[in-house]
């Protein structure tokens, strides 16, 4: 068993013990307003099953756009696990989890979207990836601190990223 796997189990237990309340959906259909852009890049990841010819270095590029309601979309653009050039578009929602302070906020996100990047030899790495494009629903836990945010993400049993990035 990885030493990541309680990690996963604990964050995921706390996520999904947060407020039903936070996970409403009264505010549907979203409104296309936007409250703020956010541009991240990737700092560090970790795979729970390390192989020699896993890529730690994803060099993510991302921009998504918030509504005041907390919807979002993005794209994505990174080095996936083999080193291919690798897309992901997706929408999603945030929710909040905490507030420490005024400025200081720790909320979780899930994003659901198409991944396109892993082609040939690596085609089956990933789930119903059949033409090298594959449905993607990525939960994460971050924090916010006036302009500055941080995520970790967890992209299903292969390991976690850890981003940061700037509203705008």
């Amino acid at each position: 068993m990885s030493r990541f796997t309680p990690w996963l189990g604990g964050l995921m237990g706390i996520w999904l013990s947060a407020s039903t309340s936070a996970f409403a959906l009264p505010d549907w259909p979203p409104t296309l307003a936007l409250d703020h852009a956010l541009v991240q890049t990737s700092l560090l990841t970790r795979h729970f099953d390390p192989q020699p010819d896993h890529n730690n270095q994803q060099h993510l590029m991302g921009i998504e756009l918030h509504n005041p309601d907390r919807w979002l979309t993005g794209v994505g653009w990174f080095k996936n696990s083999y080193e291919q050039p690798t897309w992901y578009v997706y929408a999603g929602r945030e929710f909040p989890l905490w507030q420490f302070a005024e400025e200081i906020n720790v909320r979780a996100k899930l994003t659901g979207g198409l991944l396109r990047g892993y082609k040939d030899e690596y085609r089956d790495k990933i789930p119903l990836n059949h033409l090298e494009v594959a449905p993607v629903l990525l939960p994460s836990i971050g924090v916010q601190w006036e302009r500055f945010e941080s995520d970790l993400i967890i992209f299903g049993t292969a390991g976690i990223m850890f981003t940061a990035g700037l509203r705008l």
